[in-house]
């Protein structure tokens, strides 16, 4: 006999669904406001996405939120709402680490929403260059772990293409060991990008000692491996536990807790600007100085003489065998605040080589 439902329940359920096609009434008028913001956008040949506005949208979205839903629902909601409307004006391609399942791609959905058309590539090079050439509009290559430091193989491409930074996005990393077997018997290897294998060293050492570690082009690529040999496992996101079919036989087996790893995403400047200020940006540059001593002192006064904040320093060998670096360099900041564009105009006068990857909003996720 089937249960009579509480009235109460019955009424608020009545209450939700009016609510829940009034929202999509109102769904509706901001997508076509959208599609009439696309016809002047093309009319001024102006481009689809902006950074700056949608990270503004969001923060005063955020700022006005009287609750109950939490501050931190919001982004995501506005994201997936913002995805759709601006798919309707063009469709965004955006390039990443394939195949389905990485954290790259998780890292791109997270920060373009669902509604684009995903271009994964096989390597972070295919990235840039698909990027650069134009096949994809953006790409999105991660750059930094909180564990493992720099993704170098990223740094390096900064050099070697016109591509620069439009904005940044992080993410959790939780790391999962995946096989086609609910046990951790019998594994061979484990196969992950080298950064995952790395971000988990202690873990693997300790309970699959004898395993090898095989390094492989992405996470996801490795979960494909395991799903095809009962004797491999991999490390990857219960994403990619779904995508390929494999039981989590040990969650969680990142060797820091607080693992995040953070994503730059690119574009050619000639096809999209560099965002505008907003408030809260990060402004990213590559430099070298001459091989000279006081040289790298010299290079930082200009950022305290003029009170520009330095976020991150990283120096990667410039391969000309005169131990020579390029140093990586985040300011809090943007060019059009007259402090930053200040100290960078002098910093720019002490270096022997210098790049801007570019200045965007600062992640708020």
């Amino acid at each position: 006999m089937a249960e009579t439902p509480n009235p109460a329940l019955l009424a608020l359920r009545t209450q939700i669904d009016a609510v829940d096609r009034d929202l999509l009434a109102l769904l509706n008028r901001r997508a076509a406001l959208a599609l009439q913001v696309g016809e002047v956008k093309k009319r001024e040949g102006s481009v689809a996405f902006r950074p700056e506005r949608e990270a503004q949208v969001i923060a005063g979205l955020k700022a006005v939120n009287a609750g109950p839903l939490a501050s931190q629902s919001v982004a995501p909601i506005w994201r997936e709402i913002m995805s759709a409307c601006r798919a309707l004006e063009t469709p965004t391609r955006v390039a990443y680490l394939g195949p389905a399942g990485t954290f790259s791609e998780q890292a791109a959905l997270g920060y373009f929403g669902s509604s684009i058309v995903s271009l994964p590539c096989t390597s972070i090079d295919e990235v840039f260059r698909a990027t650069a050439a134009g096949a994809a509009d953006f790409g999105v290559v991660p750059v930094e772990n909180s564990t493992e430091g720099v993704v170098a193989r990223s740094l390096d491409l900064f050099l070697a293409t016109p591509l620069v930074i439009v904005g940044e996005t992080s993410l959790f990393v939780r790391h999962n060991l995946l096989r086609k077997l609910d046990s951790l018997d019998g594994i061979q290897a484990v196969c992950a990008h080298p950064q995952a294998l790395a971000q988990c060293h202690d873990w693997l050492a300790h309970h699959l000692p004898q395993a090898e570690r095989r390094p492989v082009a992405s996470n996801a690529e490795g979960a494909r491996l395991a799903s095809l040999d009962s004797t491999l496992a991999a490390v990857a996101s219960e994403r990619a536990a779904s995508e390929y079919g494999l039981h989590v036989a040990a969650p969680a087996i990142q060797d820091d807790a607080r693992n995040r790893t953070r994503f730059a995403v690119v574009a050619d400047p000639a096809g999209q600007p560099q965002p505008q200020a907003t408030g809260s940006d990060c402004t990213s540059l590559v430099v070298s100085v001459a091989n000279r001593p006081g040289a790298v002192h010299d290079m930082l006064v200009p950022l305290k003489a003029h009170g520009v904040s330095m976020s991150r320093f990283e120096s990667r060998p410039a391969r000309s065998g005169q131990w020579e670096y390029y140093f990586y360099i985040d300011l809090q900041g943007h060019p059009q605040q007259a402090h930053v564009a200040a100290a960078l105009q002098e910093l720019r006068a002490t270096c022997a080589f210098f790049k801007l990857l570019g200045s965007y909003p600062i992640d708020t996720h």
